[in-house]
């Protein structure tokens, strides 16, 4: 998103080419989520006629002032962009339109037409830009709110050491927020901590005096160099890490989330010093004994269901057994010579087809069935614990018939 250097640029080419001049004609989009607090057609009345005098910026934030209040402000978001018709401003490579586009420009907020022939466009794609017109933006939010601007006010190295000394949150946080300092965005944030070798989530009290000092230097020097090129992030030092941001992470360049926002830092430079480096060891061991335990977890369950699947396979295996028998019992009895119709060696075919197949219901319900029936035949005054000559794997002999009582002659 547009950060102070991209602003700023916005902010001298509007006063080279625009401060002086009147405006004869402006034209405003129907988009009352962008322009805000003011209807669009009265937003054009009370421009048109109008003299810039001064194109003036705090942070993020740009407005005109004009010969009179109101004036327009603008703040630009994700995508806010100005473009001024036949002049080159910036090359942010995250702008939403190229100023080679037919103009007026697709995504226009805002067009006014000078009186001298020249224009200019606020443009929004993503609709996150702000439009207001007010009676005087420094007094009201949201840039009454902001902090010392990075560039215009700047703040003396011994007020910004002690600044750092009071505050308890990640520096990479407190560089984003904008009542602290404004202007600074996540990229110059990644940047400068880089330069000056400080980690994203190092606290700032605990940030030494020395490191304090080369952050407040590369603040400075960061913003300098990406005016001086007017923002053509082509032509930034090859040393920054602006050039990687935007690639997978690898073996130098790292990401991490600090105060909402991807940062990327180079862990082998920027290293926690003090009682973060202490803390982030510890939260990374117990990271580690957890994902450990629940590792082992994992693997005692397993365990713990092999033997109960082994013991359940043995069951089925004992109740076909014993139906098996059963049947060969009947036949015996009857006085049949063909053996039962499921034999052993078959039943273990279909027994392995089953296994192949996941059919443990119908195993489950012979299990049932054979318990059921042992259950009715058993006599009540027979122990339970007499064995059957089944469970000696015999089959059942047919009964003998009593001999009769030979008569005397």
């Amino acid at each position: 998103m547009p950060e102070l250097p991209e602003v700023e640029v916005a902010r001298r080419a509007l006063e080279e080419h625009c401060v002086g001049k009147r405006i004869v004609r402006c034209s405003a989009a129907d988009d009352t989520k962008v322009i805000d607090g003011v209807a669009p057609p009265r937003l054009e009345a009370a421009l048109v006629g109008r003299t810039i005098s001064a194109a003036r910026r705090k942070g993020k934030n740009l407005w005109l002032a004009l010969d009179s209040p109101p004036f327009p402000s603008f703040q630009f978001g994700m995508a806010g962009a100005i473009y001024i018709k036949g002049v080159e401003l910036s090359k942010y490579k995250r702008s939403a339109v190229s100023p080679t586009e037919e103009w007026p420009l697709k995504y226009s907020k805002l067009l006014v037409v000078m009186d001298d022939g020249l224009e200019f466009s606020f443009t929004d794609k993503r609709r996150f830009a702000k439009i207001r017109f007010l009676d005087n933006p420094e007094a009201v939010p949201p840039i009454s709110e902001l902090g010392p601007d990075a560039l215009f006010e700047p703040l003396h190295l011994d007020d910004f050491v002690e600044s750092l000394s009071r505050k308890k949150a990640p520096i990479k946080a407190l560089l984003l927020d904008q009542s602290f300092i404004s202007g600074i965005g996540n990229w110059i944030a990644d940047e400068v901590l880089y330069q000056a070798r400080i980690h994203p989530m190092q606290t700032a009290s605990m940030i030494s005096k020395e490191k304090c000092k080369a952050l407040h230097q590369c603040i400075i020097e960061v913003i300098e160099k990406s005016l001086e090129v007017g923002c053509n992030s082509s032509q930034y030092p090859e040393n920054w890490i602006f050039h990687s941001r935007e690639k997978k992470p690898g073996k130098k360049i790292d990401f991490i989330t600090v105060g909402g926002r991807t940062s990327a830092y180079v862990p082998e430079l920027q290293k926690l010093d003090g009682i973060d480096a202490t803390a982030s060891r510890a939260k990374i061991s117990k990271e580690q004994s957890k994902s450990n335990k629940a590792a082992r977890e994992v693997d005692d369950d397993e365990e713990e269901a092999k033997p109960a699947k082994r013991g359940r396979k043995q069951l089925v295996k004992a109740t076909h057994e014993i139906q098996e028998d059963e049947e060969d019992a009947k036949a015996s009895k009857r006085g049949r010579k063909q053996p039962a119709k499921t034999s052993k060696g078959s039943w273990k075919k279909a027994h392995h087809s089953s296994e192949g197949s996941g059919d443990d219901d119908s195993d489950d319900e012979a299990v049932d069935k054979v318990v059921a029936e042992q259950g009715k035949r058993r006599d009540p005054k027979q122990p339970s614990e007499a064995k059957s000559s089944s469970d000696k794997g015999g089959s059942a002999a047919p009964a003998k018939r009593p001999q009769r009582k030979k008569r005397q002659l």
